[in-house]
């Protein structure tokens, strides 16, 4: 390394599902690496993403939105981001600025009581209320927990998001660079490019499907620059088949057409996207399923 002075280190995001987390790991990274859904439980998985400068670089754990677990996929999610908390440097606490502090948000204080960490509470959304309702927002939750400091916050926008990393920088010790400074998550291709055909079937599809939905990669390969993918997409019942798949086809048809554009923005190759759907019945409770589909408890 050739800054002595280089400042790197670990750093989970936490928070209620839906709070906005993946947008703001989106906006600190400078691309989409974690899907965006208004759905809860989108993030499945502790995505990385990685931050670099010339000073200092941060790897960000975004964690699945820690909720009372209904089902094995829902206990793997809950495992994962609790287990975030032991591994970092500091903790970003995020809540939502349009609601009031509900027992979610109590939940998380709860556990984060047991976190020697520094905590930061991030309050995203602020471009969705009044400048004046901020320190009441604030003080909510700083009558339960000491925090490190606080920061009012718009993911979507970039309010104070500089500022924040900025905070973060001088926390964090003097470390290595852990990761190449053109990397920006540690995820494999395959993992992201399965994630990014799950976030058009949740946006395009408005029933019970998210939270009932995986897709597994069948094969990648590179034919002369063009990227032929196959992948399945699973789901529980044929009910919820035939809304992904849509009449003559047109649902499929849409989702394959948004996810080919995202991933040819991401890998920088054309792309040859074949989908397939399969009916795999209560899978989220199938450990060796939730393993073949990438679930897996470390």
């Amino acid at each position: 390394m050739d800054n002595p002075n280089y400042h790197s280190g670990f750093v989970a995001i936490v928070g209620r599902p839906n709070v906005g987390k993946s947008t703001f790991l989106n906006r600190v990274v400078g691309q989409k690496i974690a899907i965006m859904s208004d759905k809860a439980q989108t993030t499945r998985n502790k995505i990385q993403g990685v931050y670099t400068t010339k000073e200092a670089q941060i790897v960000f754990i975004d964690t699945p939105g820690i909720h009372k677990p209904k089902d094995k996929l829902g206990d793997f999610m809950m495992e994962s981001a609790l287990s975030a908390l032991k591994e970092v440097d500091a903790v970003l606490f995020m809540v939502n600025a349009t609601e009031r502090r509900g027992a979610g948000d109590n939940f998380i204080i709860d556990q984060l009581k047991k976190v020697d960490q520094p905590i930061y509470l991030l309050i995203n959304k602020i471009d969705e209320i009044s400048p004046d309702d901020i320190m009441a927002i604030i003080d909510q939750y700083k009558s339960a927990l000491k925090f490190k400091d606080v920061y009012p916050i718009s993911a979507l926008q970039g309010n104070n998001v500089p500022e924040l990393i900025e905070a973060l920088v001088k926390e964090l010790p003097e470390g290595p660079q852990y990761y190449p400074e053109d990397q920006v998550t540690d995820h494999p291709e395959r993992f992201v490019i399965s994630e990014l055909i799950r976030e058009k079937v949740m946006q395009l599809t408005r029933q019970e499907i998210p939270t009932s939905t995986a897709v597994y990669i069948e094969k990648i390969k590179n034919d002369d620059g063009l990227l032929r993918i196959q992948a399945t997409i699973i789901v529980e019942r044929d009910g919820q088949k035939g809304i992904v798949i849509g009449k003559g086809g047109l649902m499929l048809k849409k989702i394959g057409t948004l996810a080919r554009k995202d991933i040819e923005n991401m890998m920088g190759n054309k792309v040859f996207l074949e989908l397939w759907v399969k009916v795999q019945p209560r899978w989220r409770d199938k450990q060796s399923l939730l393993d073949s589909y990438g679930y897996r408890k470390d």
